[in-house]
């Protein structure tokens, strides 16, 4: 049994391997190959529909679709080997999702941006993408959370977010830092990590969430039974989140800002703490989660307390990673002086101030050191 500890003696923070696993229970009857992949499932969902039918229809068919898919799933989710029993269909919900995905890139939706670009045409928005998607890196991470590792982790470039202190600033400001992938090569990325051993293939950037018809036009040729695990700031749309919420194993999210003010300051990004808290919701309800918050120094009061309020009250079944390894980089390690609030690194009184309230709350969580 492996334990993770907090930095406190008189108040040891332990975060149980049989904790971990009954909230993350179907994750890991999928990284243990004792239950489907959620995309698996749905690729055996045969859907009908007409040539140059408008995307309102398509929505129509993708609900009733989904349906089928969870009935499909409570019938198959306790033995991995009954989906080899059902024939593939010619078109499947993956198909239908990834023709709605490059729908919506046409008129980009995908996060809460909502620029209305049109990628294909090699229009750029908020992300700087067009419809090419780059891939900077993908490899066995062994720096994630302990129930991940090692994660097959797939960054990419481009992100809705333009936070001042981004620590991957180098692949989610310059959309050009990597090398162009399409679906088969994705598919053959994802495929390779697992067969080298990683428990899940770890969509990051970056963000994932802007090469959405991408990433699932990949899945038609991938039939590999690994988790997906969706690593995003979760600023996505909810047309987007509709095509992730039956076909992710386990959701990776980030909870930055217990506001607007500071989102708006520090990552340039409007109506933050409505669109994250909403998105959160309807990811924890579909499946398993763990809740990333890095604390940062200043923001104890502001954005730490209301964030894990907010998901002690909305997401009870979440574990939560209170994260302690802010450092200033990108904008704010250049200029100091304009973002002095966020200049340092956090305290350990502002730490303890933290692990303290999370345990107020009653939330499972762990530090990362």
């Amino acid at each position: 049994m492996w334990r993770l500890l907090s930095l406190r003696p008189d108040a040891l923070v332990v975060w149980e391997n049989e904790e971990v696993k009954r909230r993350l229970s179907h994750y890991y009857g999928v990284m243990s190959d004792r239950r489907p992949a959620r995309y698996r499932v749905a690729k055996r969902v045969p859907v009908e529909l007409e040539k140059n039918v408008g995307l309102e229809e398509m929505w129509r068919v993708h609900r009733e679709k989904v349906e089928e898919e969870r009935e499909l799933y409570e019938r198959v989710e306790e033995d991995v080997n009954a989906l080899s029993k059902i024939p593939a269909p010619e078109y499947s919900l993956i198909d239908l999702k990834a023709d709605i995905a490059s729908e919506l890139i046409k008129a980009c939706r995908l996060c809460e941006w909502r620029c209305g670009v049109d990628r294909t045409q090699g229009e750029k928005g908020v992300c700087g993408l067009t419809s090419e998607v780059r891939v900077a890196s993908a490899f066995l991470h062994m720096g994630e959370e302990a129930p991940l590792v090692p994660s097959g982790t797939i960054f990419f470039t481009g992100c809705s977010f333009k936070c001042v202190f981004c620590q991957n600033w180098d692949i989610s400001t310059n959309p050009l830092n990597g090398v162009p992938v399409g679906p088969r090569e994705l598919a053959a990325i994802a495929t390779k990590l697992r067969r080298e051993g990683a428990r899940n293939i770890n969509y990051v950037g970056g963000n994932p969430d802007q090469q959405l018809h991408v990433i699932l036009s990949s899945l038609k040729y991938m039939d590999v039974n690994v988790p997906l695990l969706w690593n995003s700031n979760m600023y996505m749309s909810v047309e987007a989140l509709q095509l992730l919420l039956d076909i992710i194993d386990i959701w990776l999210p980030d909870f930055k800002y217990g506001n607007d003010e500071c989102a708006l300051r520090l990552s340039k990004v409007p109506r933050y703490f409505e669109v994250v808290s909403r998105n959160h919701k309807m990811a924890h309800d579909s499946g398993d989660m763990i809740i990333r918050h890095l604390v940062l120094p200043n923001h104890v009061e502001c954005c730490t307390k209301p964030a894990l309020k907010w998901i002690s009250e909305n997401c009870p079944r979440a574990l939560v990673n209170i994260m302690d390894q802010y450092r200033p980089e990108h904008l704010v390690a250049f200029y100091p002086e304009k973002y002095r609030e966020v200049a340092r690194r956090p305290s350990p009184r502002e730490l303890e101030e933290a692990y303290a309230f999370a345990d107020e709350l009653g939330l499972v969580w762990r530090p990362v050191s």
